[in-house]
């Protein structure tokens, strides 16, 4: 009985699901604003983008070449960047709206400690953050997620084991 492959949608749902549960983690403890906690989601994205890779090729029993790995993994990860920016949509506009505000007053203590901008610089400028917040937010989850996508399915097409088999290879008789 052939062995039935995971597919990427499967594993971009379970790895979202992780992120999700992470970010809420983060949001119910009050550590929105810790960059190095933050960071840890980028982590769990590389790490399973790592896992997705590997487990594709450990399934196809090694019949699989660097290029299928990899696009395995792309796969998964752009399904995981959609699910996610749908999530941080649906969160920011609905669920936790002060997460907003939550950001923009981070901003505005980050502009006022360079020192170099006026307090009505400073807010107009947060006037446009505040306009564009969702564009930016779903903006930058595509991209850095679709950066770390590709560079984790690399990582992850050059360690998955490859043992391709020729097709046009026949045994002699």
């Amino acid at each position: 009985m052939e062995q039935k492959v995971v597919t990427p949608v499967q594993k971009g749902l379970l790895i979202s699901l992780v992120l999700i549960v992470f970010g809420l983690a983060v949001y119910f403890t009050g550590q929105t604003t810790n960059k190095s906690l933050n960071s840890i989601q980028y982590i769990l994205l590389f790490g399973g983008i790592v896992w997705s890779c590997h487990y594709y090729a450990k399934q196809m029993n090694g019949n699989v070449t660097f290029g299928n790995v990899f696009a395995h993994g792309f796969k998964t990860s752009a399904f995981v960047a959609a699910l996610t920016a749908v999530y941080s949509f649906v969160a920011v506009k609905f669920l936790f709206p002060d997460m907003m505000e939550m950001g923009i007053n981070e901003a505005r203590k980050q502009m006022q400690s360079q020192n170099n901008l006026s307090e009505e610089q400073i807010d107009q400028a947060l006037e446009i953050t505040r306009k564009f917040f969702v564009p930016i937010v779903i903006g930058s989850i595509l991209l850095m997620f679709a950066l770390i996508g590709a560079i984790a399915s690399l990582v992850g097409a050059g360690i998955a084991k490859k043992n391709p088999k020729d097709p046009f290879a026949q045994p002699l008789t």
